[in-house]
Formats: structure tokens, C-alpha cells, sequence
């Protein structure tokens, strides 16, 4: 009988607000069961923390330059972990065997080969008396890949299970976007990589010039009106800026100043046509539509609950592409990210492949993450 593992995946993406946290059961290969869901919002502190010491990061030098106050806010950063989870398992009857420890992303550079992420493994191991796997994204840029993405084996996993007709297309829209093509039920057939930015832009213009720390629904961009001079240089520019760049991103990549001088509303609707812009152009060139072809795209994250950028995006598709939630299939669009850690977790305790070719740029499949036991 083949052993079926329990698993807590913990996220925390580009927006920076929180962790993701979800508990699988899987064999690690084709089948999964997701059976609890919540998320973690930081404390005021730790987000302002992180806000402020990322826009410290622009190169791999200013790592060392503010090493100390990364390691004071690693620190609480992996306590706050240790809290959540404890919570967790206390709510959960069954023992948990693995966890997957994703940590904070900093600072991400394929090719330097270098990806930081606030999180120490061995503290949140000794703590919790649990094997913990983290660092998912060095053997893969060690191995000449992108380090990112790392869910398109879990977005097939989900495709596969619920039947989702082939091809399709997971559009996953963090601070990063990036997207997923699934024509197969091949795992060497799978191709995925970052597009450009998802909510990175929009979220730094809000926090700037408003109280809040996103656009809600988009509703502020829906009040604005774009800025066509700028919003049609600004896409030009992008093709710049993706030459010097292989297939990942990092939310550094990108800087408001060609919406400098733009009110609250205007930036944020100029920004909002940007992103789903360049969200529709990588799809569209990514497949050789032609009429008689139907694609679904299937949306997750947080991006999606921005209405303006999802019904942007949708105007801007040809009829026979097909754009809804995951939602949509009762996979929670919210946690598909610490669904896919829970479930890399596993894979990798057993050594098995993570990365692909055609999803990472990695010369061959490989595994990726380490195993900690501090107890």
C-alpha cells in the first residue's frame, strides 16, 4: 500500500501582507487532497519592516551591506511562522510529516544565481520538532535554471485531477505573473515562466500615494482614466527590459517613474492597462491560436480579485480564449501557491524532480530543496 503523506505548505509572496498556509495529503506523484486552508495576515510592524528594507535591495551587494537587519527581521519573520503553525497543529487531529518553508522573497536574481528568501529553517524546525524543507530555488539555478517558477508540476497535478480539459492554461497573478501551459499529462510537456508584473506595480503606486496597501477590486483604477502616450511607451520599454532579462523576474525589474507625476487614480489605471497588456501579449504568443483552437485560461492569486485587471485582460482576448477563475472548478485560487509547496515538500524529501526545461530553463530536470531536522 503506498504511503500518503501529510503536508503544511507555507507561503508568503511579493505583496509581502502575510502567509499562506495549507495542509495536503499526497503520495507525492498523482494524487492530492487538500484539506485545510487559512491565511496568516503579518502584524503591522513586520509589514512596514519588510517594505521598508526592500526597497533597500537593489543588487546582491546591499544583501551584505544590510545583512544585520535582515537577520533581526529573518528572525521574526520565522517566529511568526512558528506561531501560525503552531496553531495550526494544534487544530489538526492527524500528525504532520512534512513542511514546506517557502520563507519571505527579498531578493531574486537568476543570474547571479542568487534568490532570497527571510526564513531560517533550522529555527523553525527546532521549535516545532518537524522535518522542514526550504530552499527550493538554489539547485535550480545551480543547475543553470531560472529558480522560478516552481508550481507548474502541482498546476498539472490540479488539471489532471479535477479532468480540466487540455490544453489550458494557469495564469497565476502575484506580485510576479507568470503562467503555465498544459497540453499533456507529460510532465517533460509542461512549459511555464514568469511574464512580467502582476500586482507589483499596482500595489507599490497604492501604498504610495493612499493609505491602503492595494487597489481593491481595482476600484480606484476604474475612477482613472489612462494615460495612452505613456501607457504605449511604457509597453515598448518592456520589450527592453524582457531582452537583458532569461524567463524570471523579480518585482525589482520594475519602477514607477514612467507614471511619475500622474494622480492617485490615473496611475493606477495607466498601470492597470500596462500589466494586463503584457499579461495578454505573453499569452497570446505563447500558443499558435488560430480559430479552430479553444483555450481556457484559468486564473489564480491575488490578482484575480482585481476586477478592472481581470475584466482588462478578458477585452483584450480573442473569443475562442477563454478566461474564468480556478475558483471556478472549487480549486481556492487563494492557496494554490502553498498548495504546490506542501506538495514540492514531498517530492522533494523523496528526491524527485521538481524543475523541467521548458518550466525553469534548467539544462535537466532536477530536484530542489533541503531537508532540515533540528530535534
Amino acid at each position: 500500500m503506498e504511503k500518503i503523506y501529510t503536508s503544511l505548505g507555507l507561503m508568503s509572496g511579493t505583496s509581502m501582507d502575510g502567509i499562506d498556509a495549507s495542509i495536503i495529503r499526497s503520495n507525492g506523484e498523482d494524487k492530492y487532497e487538500a484539506v485545510y486552508d487559512r491565511y496568516f495576515k503579518y502584524d503591522e510592524q513586520i509589514y512596514e519592516e519588510l517594505v521598508n528594507i526592500r526597497s533597500k535591495i537593489n543588487s546582491s551587494r546591499d544583501l551584505k551591506v544590510n545583512s544585520l537587519e535582515l537577520i533581526d527581521l529573518e528572525k521574526k519573520i520565522t517566529l511568526f511562522h512558528v506561531s501560525a503553525c503552531k496553531e495550526i497543529i494544534s487544530n489538526y487531529s492527524s500528525d504532520i510529516d512534512l513542511i514546506g518553508f517557502h520563507g519571505q522573497t527579498i531578493f531574486h536574481n537568476a543570474n547571479e544565481k542568487i534568490s532570497k528568501q527571510l526564513g531560517d529553517a533550522n529555527l523553525l524546525s527546532g521549535l516545532l520538532k518537524k522535518k522542514v524543507i526550504y530552499n527550493f530555488r538554489e539547485n535550480d539555478m545551480i543547475c543553470g535554471g531560472q529558480g522560478a517558477p516552481l508550481a507548474p508540476i502541482f498546476h498539472q497535478l490540479l488539471v489532471n485531477q479535477n479532468q480540466i480539459k487540455l490544453p489550458v492554461c494557469i495564469l497565476n497573478i502575484g506580485g510576479i505573473a507568470n503562467i503555465t501551459i498544459i497540453s499533456s499529462k507529460d510532465f517533460n510537456d509542461l512549459k511555464s515562466y514568469d511574464i512580467g508584473p502582476g500586482n507589483c506595480l499596482l500595489d507599490e503606486w497604492t501604498r504610495k500615494y493612499s493609505q491602503e496597501r492595494f487597489d481593491r477590486n481595482g476600484e480606484l483604477a476604474q475612477i482613472g482614466k489612462t494615460n495612452k502616450i505613456i501607457l504605449s511607451q511604457a509597453i515598448d520599454n518592456f520589450e527592453s527590459i524582457k531582452k537583458n532579462k532569461n524567463l524570471s523576474f523579480d518585482v525589482k525589474d520594475f519602477d514607477l517613474n514612467f507614471v511619475r507625476g500622474l494622480s492617485l487614480q490615473d496611475g493606477l489605471s495607466t498601470l492597470t492597462d500596462y500589466t494586463a497588456s503584457i499579461i495578454y501579449q505573453s499569452i497570446f504568443n505563447s500558443f499558435n491560436l488560430n480559430k479552430d483552437l479553444n483555450l481556457n485560461i484559468l486564473v489564480c492569486g491575488g490578482g484575480r480579485k482585481n476586477l478592472s485587471l481581470i475584466n482588462n485582460i478578458k477585452n483584450k482576448l480573442p473569443y475562442n480564449i477563454k478566461l474564468s477563475l480556478i475558483d471556478d472548478y472549487e480549486i481556492d485560487g487563494d492557496f494554490v501557491e502553498s498548495q504546490a509547496f506542501a506538495y514540492l515538500a514531498i517530492r522533494s524529501y523523496f528526491k524527485k524532480k521538481i524543475s523541467f526545461p521548458k518550466t525553469t530553463n534548467v539544462k535537466n530536470s532536477c530536484s530542489g530543496g533541503v531537508l532540515v531536522e533540528n530535534y
